[in-house]
């Protein structure tokens, strides 16, 4: 596959990007990445880092132009260059506003198979724009740019005729999603799954949440899982309500230097901030999920049961399955409660599996897992 992947600044995509080209080539597969920002800065010495957006538009487009020139003259044919990562944007918000990152004739060109748009939590994303550029930017600038990052790259898809290989992914707090883009680009074979599962209203209960690690652990193994926990955004503003209550300004929060690796440096985020943005959290993960759910196979959701023996079924999941169901994707559903599943699961399931075991046990039967790589992938 030939991706083009885009993201906001302070994604940070350069190392995430490499770590998935090492993993590729220990696997013994060739995964070519260019990285088009240092490619510029390359040829053009006299800027400063972190200052290549302050030139002239007239400058920087004929510095993009000239980079993407050698990387079409270096991967032509296609065929000889199969696995290919162009590293860029496909917006610009920046001190004199919003501008478009990518010329289409040169595009048309690349020859894409697939756009991929790379996302994280924004408190993060916020913290690594501010350590690397000087600019004065919140955090609903960086909600606004997300959006309009995610809305640009999937137009650009669609004009290529990609419309059906455009995919959001996180690069994920909880766990490293290094493997699923790798699958995305090298393993297109393998079916594509967004795994449901109650979160904000199961977050007191640690044998609930163990249980649902394990469902998301399995699915992983076997599938290309999009996963809405690995943006966690509902958290971060759950947090900062709770510390309005107390009459706390801000609060400590641990931004990740690499996928879900812990270790970052602790930053600090004013609760007036995250508060402003509340309505905009809430709207990107309706949106974000529902076009999870679109850009998968089939969903798979876990109703574990509650202490109180009640079925752990939130609203959110049953708005997915709904969501899933009516636009035509396979339904599966392991419930786990004693109490049967209401006329809304049983009549919009494709299937219904009491264990985990018994929907992987199904799966592999019907000839849904890709036969693992020499690896164990």
């Amino acid at each position: 596959m030939r991706a083009i992947i885009t993201g906001q600044i302070g994604v940070d995509k350069k190392p995430y990007l490499e770590s998935l080209v090492d993993e590729a080539g220990r696997r013994h597969k060739k995964v070519e990445l260019f990285n088009v920002g240092n490619m510029m800065y390359a040829e053009a010495p006299d800027v400063r880092p972190g200052r290549i957006l302050d030139l002239p538009w007239s400058r920087l487009a004929n510095l993009r132009r000239a980079v993407l020139k050698d990387v079409i003259a270096a991967t032509s044919p296609a065929s000889e260059h199969p696995n290919l990562i162009i590293n860029t944007h496909a917006t610009f918000r920046w001190r004199h506003g919003l501008f478009s990152a990518f010329d289409f004739d040169q595009l048309q060109m690349l020859k894409p198979d697939m756009f991929i748009c790379l996302v994280d939590n924004i408190e993060v994303v916020h913290y690594r724009l501010h350590q690397e550029h000087d600019i004065d930017a919140t955090l609903k600038d960086c909600m606004v740019w997300r959006e309009e990052e995610i809305l640009a790259t999937e137009l650009m898809a669609q004009a290529l005729g990609c419309g059906q290989n455009f995919y959001i992914l996180s690069r994920g707090r909880q766990r490293d999603t290094v493997e699923t883009a790798l699958r995305l680009i090298t393993r297109p074979e393998m079916k594509k799954v967004y795994p449901s599962f109650p979160m904000s209203h199961v977050m007191d209960m640690p044998d609930v949440l163990a249980e649902i690690d394990q469902f998301r652990d399995a699915l992983a193994k076997h599938f290309v899982t999009f996963d809405p926990g690995d943006v966690d955004e509902k958290l971060l503003l759950d947090r900062a309500i709770e510390a309005a209550r107390t009459g706390k300004d801000f609060i400590d929060v641990e931004a990740h230097s690499f996928g879900g690796r812990a270790g970052g440096p602790a930053m600090r985020v004013p609760v007036r901030e995250i508060l402003d943005i509340a309505g905009d959290i809430d709207g990107q993960i309706y949106m974000r999920d529902f076009k999870l759910i679109d850009q998968a196979d089939m969903i798979v959701s876990l109703v574990p049961e509650l202490p109180n023996g009640q079925p752990g079924l939130s609203s959110g999941v049953e708005r997915e399955l709904q969501h899933a169901f009516e636009h035509t994707k396979d339904v599966y559903v392991v419930w786990k409660p004693k109490k049967n599943p209401s006329p809304f699961i049983t009549e919009t399931a494709t299937k219904i599996f009491r264990t985990v075991d018994e929907a992987l046990a199904h799966f592999e039967a019907k000839g849904m897992f890709a036969p693992t790589d020499l690896f164990g992938h």
